[in-house]
């Protein structure tokens, strides 16, 4: 059975491969034939006479199809690949904005440690204070 469900992922697979082939080919040919048409009509003459003058207009227009024709089908190649850029962009932007959050989250705990930290030294020091008060006292006591 696991054979049977491999071969069919295979089979679609290889379908799928053969759709990215067709469909690049069909965008190298396009390619090729606006090239083409680019440059012959780059290298006729451009006197234009009267005998001539119908001749423009097709070329243009078929130009034109043809720029249509490659146009749409880059975009249906590279439309996945668009949507997967541009959902990895605002992933990449949401976690932009989640580690700046975090950062700032870590500053405000930093600060907080600070003062605790200060505060403690402060009480530690007015602890050893009292005591070293109250031993030169019970000194003074003891002397008397």
């Amino acid at each position: 059975m696991n054979a049977t469900i491999r071969s069919e992922q295979m089979d679609s697979n290889e379908a799928d491969s053969d759709n990215n082939i067709d469909a690049a080919s069909e965008v190298e040919a396009g390619i090729r034939e606006f090239v083409r048409n680019d440059i012959a009509y780059l290298r006729r003459p451009q006197v234009v006479s009267q005998e001539t003058a119908p001749h423009h207009a097709p070329a243009q227009d078929s130009s034109e199809a043809t720029v249509n024709s490659v146009n749409s089908l880059i975009q249906r190649v590279a439309g996945t690949s668009l949507a997967e850029i541009e959902k990895l962009i605002s992933e990449l932007e949401s976690l932009r904005d989640l580690l700046h959050a975090e950062g700032q989250r870590v500053q405000r705990e930093i600060s907080g440690y600070a003062q605790l930290s200060q505060a403690a030294m402060k009480s530690t020091r007015m602890i050893a204070d009292n005591v070293t008060q109250w031993k030169r006292a019970a000194d003074g006591l003891r002397n008397s």
